[in-house]
C-alpha cells in the first residue's frame, strides 16, 4: 500500500539516521496537527492573514515529507490575497486535511510513536 508521505525524502534529509528520522517524525506530529487545526479555524472564520501564516508555516514540513498537498497549500495561500469566499478553497482544505490525517496515522505506525 502506498504511503501519503515519502520516506525517501525524509531518509535523504536524515542521511539514513533512523533515530533522527524518528525525532523528525515525532516533531512533525507535535507541530502539524495543531497548525492544521488552527488553519482550518482561520479559514472558517475567514481570517485570511492567519490562514496565510499557518499555510506558509506548514509548507517546508510538507515538502520535507514529500506530502502531495503543496498545490493545495499554495492555492490556499493565494486565496488569502483575494476577495474570494471560503468556498473557493473548501476542496483544497478538505484534501489537505484528509491527506494529513492519513499521514499522521502512517507516521505513528511507521515510527511506533
Amino acid at each position: 500500500m502506498s504511503k501519503n508521505y515519502s520516506i525517501e525524502s525524509l531518509n535523504v534529509i536524515a542521511d539514513g539516521d533512523k533515530d533522527f528520522m524518528s525525532v523528525v517524525a515525532q516533531t512533525f506530529l507535535e507541530e502539524i496537527p495543531p497548525d492544521l487545526e488552527s488553519m482550518e479555524e482561520a479559514i472558517s472564520n475567514n481570517n485570511k492573514e492567519l490562514t496565510y501564516q499557518f499555510a506558509h508555516k506548514m509548507k517546508p514540513n510538507l515538502e520535507m515529507f514529500g506530502i502531495d498537498v503543496l498545490k493545495d497549500i499554495t492555492t490556499i495561500e493565494s486565496w488569502t490575497k483575494t476577495l474570494k469566499s471560503i468556498s473557493a478553497v473548501e476542496a483544497n482544505l478538505e484534501n489537505v486535511s484528509s491527506t494529513l490525517k492519513k499521514v499522521f496515522e502512517e507516521l505513528k505506525e511507521d515510527f511506533s510513536l
